[in-house]
């Protein structure tokens, strides 16, 4: 998987001057479209674009400096429509304008290029089980919140105080299937697992009816699932087991994430400083 990921970003430097495919990348990589842009994020901690936008402005930094080229044509070089729209992108990365860097060679920004290995420690492993599950569906409240890496969220702990113990309690009682009890299932709305970009965040159960009111219905497609189990210091144990799930899991198993939502069940101790848990990321098997 690793090294499919490095060939996709060897494409890419071959054409930063050039369009490129998301969809060629991933054929690249051998995986899905949707899977790459999810790894390539959480590994790189930034959207695939982004890495793209940061490169361009790189390189066009050096061209910039060289003087070999009118500052229109570097800008057309690399995919901008006029002078001004290539001036702001370049004040925005690099602190000061094109006109301005060339005058007075000032020190600009680089975005490195980047290169994906994986480090083995050898001092912990992963429990994993994978599950194959017809159609369900969760019923709770949603809320759409920033993804946090670190530490508690407070818009989901918002969401959920705001919830009140009695709708917590109905909803509690609604639980009729794996994972049980109260969850909370996020749905990325882009492939990007950048911190601050937005998702939806629902807090309810799997059931079997479609929700009373005021709560809502997701419904989830059939499909496989990889279990993970996790215990200990919250909510960053949990945090960690999502990163490495993404930046270690992913890259040496025969598996792609598809689209679906993510869910976590927690079982927390009774002062909420330690806890078990398991999250639920939908899956499906590669060809390795």
């Amino acid at each position: 998987m690793l090294d499919g990921l490095n060939r996709a970003l060897d494409h890419v430097e071959a054409r930063l001057d050039g369009e490129l495919d998301p969809a060629a990348l991933a054929r690249i990589a051998a995986t899905s479209e949707y899977h790459f842009r999810r790894l390539f994020s959480a590994l790189a901690g930034m959207p695939l674009s982004e890495y793209v936008r940061r490169r361009r402005l790189t390189v066009a930094g050096a061209e910039v400096l060289a003087g070999e080229r009118t500052l229109l044509e570097i800008a057309v070089r690399y995919g901008y429509g006029s002078g001004e729209a290539f001036a702001r992108a370049f004040r925005a990365f690099h602190g000061v304008g094109p006109g301005e860097a060339r005058r007075t060679g000032a020190a600009l920004t680089a975005q490195p290029r980047m290169s994906f290995r994986l480090v083995v420690e050898g001092n912990s492993s992963m429990k994993y089980r994978t599950v194959t599950r017809d159609a369900f569906r969760i019923v709770g409240d949603r809320a759409r919140v920033p993804l946090v890496h670190q530490g508690e969220n407070p818009a989901i702990a918002a969401q959920i105080r705001g919830l009140g113990q009695e709708a917590l309690g109905r909803l509690a009682a609604l639980s009729a299937g794996e994972p049980a009890g109260l969850v909370s299932a996020v749905v990325h709305l882009s492939g990007s697992r950048e911190e601050g970009v937005e998702l939806d965040h629902w807090y309810g159960a799997v059931a079997k009816d479609r929700a009373p009111e005021p709560y809502e219905t997701l419904d989830v497609p059939a499909g496989t699932w990889a279990v993970f189990e996790n215990e200990g210091p919250y909510p960053q144990a949990l945090q960690y087991l999502w990163r490495d799930v993404f930046t270690e899991w992913f890259p040496s198993n025969p598996y792609e994430s598809r689209p679906g939502p993510e869910i976590l069940s927690v079982r927390p101790s009774a002062d909420w400083t330690t806890a078990a848990a398991e999250l639920w990321i939908p899956v499906e098997r590669t060809g390795a």
